[in-house]
């Protein structure tokens, strides 16, 4: 049974849907996604007004609210989904990676894949790194595109306290793969760290056989220098 709060959320958004909106925003998103068609800084002010009246949920609460609204068509409710797990990632034990890794498989695309890799996924790694070995080793494995990708990517925010090592394991290990989406964040991932340390992201690229695309991306950071 749905909670109170959580239907009174989905009947508050739903009541700004925009038709002529979600057209462009499906189209967007390859029309993977059926939309309520409420834009971003929209539905962010919504949500706002919203908690404000009623409050946020907390701890269990939050974390059942959130996949209740996973569970519903409209990608809106996703991106809500993700801001009620935001609100609680400083308090979730251990655990809670499962539920983490869960949003990952359902439901993927890179608009809540790369969101929760980053903001939630690596922010839980830092609270409790005796998972890392764990899971990041279990997600390489895994043959699935968006934990794959979830694996090369969770250390995006981590700059200096990035492992290396561990960096470069990811991008050597998902190399081969002909998968635009793995191709494209091994890029991301070597181009973020470059802003750290750009020569080890030059001598990275320069003794490894990465994508074109994964090259490319990887040092447009460094040949804007």
């Amino acid at each position: 049974m749905t909670s109170p709060y959580t239907n009174d959320l989905e009947k508050w958004l739903r009541s700004h849907a925009n038709k002529e909106n979600a057209i462009s925003m499906e189209a967007y998103m390859k029309n993977h996604f059926p939309f309520l068609g409420i834009r971003n800084p929209e539905r962010v002010a919504l949500t706002k007004q919203f908690t404000k009246e009623h409050g946020f949920p907390k701890g269990e609460e939050a974390v059942r609210v959130a996949q209740e609204l996973w569970q519903l068509p409209e990608r809106e409710f996703a991106y809500t989904a993700i801001l009620m797990l935001l609100q609680v990632r400083k308090t979730v034990n251990a655990e809670h990676i499962d539920v983490l890794e869960h949003y990952i498989v359902t439901q993927s695309w890179w608009d809540t894949v790369d969101t929760i890799a980053d903001h939630l996924i690596g922010y839980h790694l830092q609270r409790f790194p005796e998972l890392i070995p764990v899971y990041v080793e279990k997600w390489l494995a895994s043959n699935h595109m968006w934990l794959q990708r979830t694996a090369i990517l969770f250390q995006l925010k981590y700059k200096k306290k990035t492992d290396v090592p561990l960096l470069f394991h990811c991008i050597t290990t998902m190399a081969h793969s002909k998968e635009f989406f793995i191709r494209k964040a091994i890029g991301w991932a070597l181009r973020e760290y470059s802003k750290t340390d750009a020569e080890a992201v030059q001598s990275f690229v320069a003794s490894h056989d990465l994508s074109p695309l994964s090259v490319r991306e990887a040092l447009k950071v460094i040949h804007k220098k």
